[in-house]
C-alpha cells in the first residue's frame, strides 16, 4: 500500500491538510467591504488637491474626454478649488479625520460586532482616499477571502456612485492573479429596512423639534440632466424613496418633496435645485422648513456644511424662520440594521 501521510482536522478558513513543508494557504472565508465615497486625508491644501484630483478624474463622475477635462481640471479648477473645499472641510473636521470616515469606521465595527466571525471578515474602504479599495482588498485576500461581497453605501443606484465603486474594484482584480469571486450589492432605495430605519428616524427629529415644519425637503446629491437622458436610474430611484418615505409616515405629496443639492458646472444638473427651492419657499409661505438626506447613509460635507450651515443661510436670509436638518442613519441602531440586511441579502449561499 502507499505510504500515508497522517491526517489533522481541517482547521476553518484552511484547505485541510497539506504535504509536508508546504507553506501555509488560508482560504475559504468571505470578506465583506462596505465603501463609502471617500474623504480627504486632511484640510491642507495639498491634500484636498490630491483628493479632488483622484476623484474629479473619474469618468464615471466627469464625462467629459479625458484630454480636455484633464487641461481643465489640473489647470483652473485644482488651483483655486482646494483652498475652498479645505475651507469648508475645516468647519465640520474631527479628531478621527472627516465625519463620513468616522461613520464608516462605526458602521463596519459595529457590523462586524453583530455578525463577524471568524469566517466573515468585515472592514469598509472608501472610493477615494484612503484607506483605498484596493488596498482593503489585499487585506482580506491575505486573511483567506477568497469570496468578497462589495458593499456601495449608497442607496439609490447611479453610475457617477454606484458603478464607480465596482468599476475601481475591478481594476483592482486586473491586477490580481489569483483573484477571489467579487459579489456587487445591489441598490437598497426601496428595501423595506431602509424605508423603516429612514422614517423612524425623521419621524424621532420632527417629533424633537420645537416647531411643526410647513414642509419636508427630500435633498439627493444632484446628477447632470444628461446622465438621466442617458439611462442613469437614480432619479427614479430618489423619487421612489421620497415616495416610501411619505406613505410609512402618512404624508401628503405636497408636504415632503424631492429636490437636488451639490452642483458642479454650467451644465444644467436634476431639478428642481435644493438651494433655489430654500430661497423661495419663505416667500411662498413657507418659513419653518425641515431637509432630509436619504441618498447620504453618512453623514458628510454635503449634509454638514452644504445643507446644515450654507442651506440655513440661504433659507433664513430669505426670510425663513426655523430651519432642522435631520441627521443620517449613520452609525445608529436603524442604520446598522439597514446594512445588515443588506450584507445578509448578498451573502447568501456564501455564509448563513
Amino acid at each position: 500500500m502507499p505510504d500515508t501521510m497522517p491526517h489533522t482536522p481541517e482547521a476553518p478558513g484552511t484547505l485541510g491538510p497539506l504535504p509536508p513543508e508546504h507553506p501555509q494557504v488560508i482560504q475559504g472565508k468571505v470578506g465583506v467591504l462596505l465603501i463609502n465615497l471617500g474623504t480627504p486625508d486632511a484640510t491642507d491644501y495639498w491634500s484636498m488637491r490630491r483628493y479632488l484630483s483622484e476623484f474629479l478624474s473619474d469618468p464615471r463622475v466627469i464625462e467629459v474626454p479625458k484630454p480636455i477635462w484633464q487641461l481643465i481640471l489640473q489647470g483652473p479648477i485644482l488651483t483655486f478649488r482646494p483652498s475652498k473645499s479645505g475651507a469648508a472641510y475645516k468647519k465640520i473636521w474631527t479628531d478621527g479625520g472627516s465625519p463620513l470616515l468616522v461613520y464608516t469606521k462605526a458602521q463596519a465595527e459595529k457590523l462586524r460586532a453583530r455578525i463577524g466571525s471568524e469566517t466573515l471578515i468585515v472592514d469598509f474602504a472608501m472610493n477615494y482616499g484612503n484607506p483605498s479599495i484596493a488596498s482593503k482588498i489585499d487585506l482580506l485576500k491575505d486573511q483567506g477571502c477568497d469570496r468578497i461581497c462589495i458593499v456601495p453605501l449608497y442607496p439609490q443606484y447611479s453610475a457617477a456612485t454606484t458603478a464607480s465603486v465596482n468599476d475601481r474594484t475591478f481594476a483592482k482584480l486586473k491586477t490580481m492573479r489569483w483573484q477571489p469571486a467579487i459579489r456587487t450589492a445591489a441598490s437598497f432605495h426601496d428595501r423595506p429596512a431602509y424605508i423603516k430605519a429612514l422614517a423612524a428616524s425623521i419621524k424621532d427629529h420632527v417629533d424633537g423639534l420645537d416647531f411643526t415644519p410647513d414642509k419636508v425637503i427630500m435633498s439627493y446629491h444632484g446628477i447632470p440632466k444628461a446622465y438621466f437622458d442617458k439611462g442613469d436610474p437614480y432619479h427614479c430611484h430618489c423619487h421612489k424613496t421620497t415616495r416610501l418615505v411619505r406613505e410609512a409616515l402618512g404624508w401628503s405629496e405636497d408636504y415632503a418633496m424631492t429636490t437636488f443639492q451639490s452642483r458642479f458646472g454650467p451644465t444644467e444638473w436634476l431639478k428642481p435645485y435644493t438651494d433655489k427651492t430654500l430661497e423661495a419657499l419663505p416667500e411662498q409661505g413657507f418659513k419653518k422648513v425641515t431637509v432630509v438626506s436619504p441618498a447620504f447613509i453618512s453623514d458628510c460635507i454635503e449634509t454638514l456644511e452644504e445643507l446644515a450651515m450654507e442651506g440655513r443661510d440661504e433659507f433664513m436670509d430669505a426670510g425663513g424662520t426655523n430651519f432642522s436638518v435631520a441627521p443620517c442613519l449613520n452609525d445608529s441602531e436603524g442604520g446598522i440594521d439597514v446594512i445588515e440586511d443588506v450584507v445578509r441579502r448578498e451573502v447568501a449561499g456564501w455564509w448563513d
